[in-house]
């Protein structure tokens, strides 16, 4: 069974930045299309970041030239480098394949306020 765990969030003033880290573990666990979801109160999920098949990027509008995606195949480790955040960008955030394909991990909470 596949485990995701994320860290690495916390509060940021507006155009702060923040890493954001997904550790997986799991001998199912592919990091091929590991993607960056979050979670805003009374919002629905949504992607933000991932990686195609073709290893290629993709993002959101909303966080395109702000957030950058990367990943570290043999630790199994996948990041999401946050900059200029907004309060906007306030959410839990998770990762998980897309589509997703594993149990949620618990999330980390990104809070953006002055």
């Amino acid at each position: 069974q596949v485990q995701l765990v994320e860290s690495g969030g916390g509060l940021v003033q507006p155009g702060g930045s923040l890493r954001l880290s997904c550790a997986a573990s799991g001998s199912l666990f592919s990091i091929s299309t590991m993607g960056w979801y979050r979670q805003a109160p009374g919002k629905q999920r949504e992607l933000v970041a991932f990686f195609n098949s073709g290893g290629s990027t993709n993002y959101a509008d909303s966080v395109k030239g702000r957030f950058t995606i990367s990943r570290d195949n043999a630790k199994k480790m996948v990041y999401l480098q946050m900059n200029n955040l907004k309060p906007e960008d306030t959410a839990v955030y998770y990762c998980n394949s897309k589509p997703s394909r594993y149990n949620w991990g618990q999330g980390t909470q990104v809070t953006v306020s002055s």
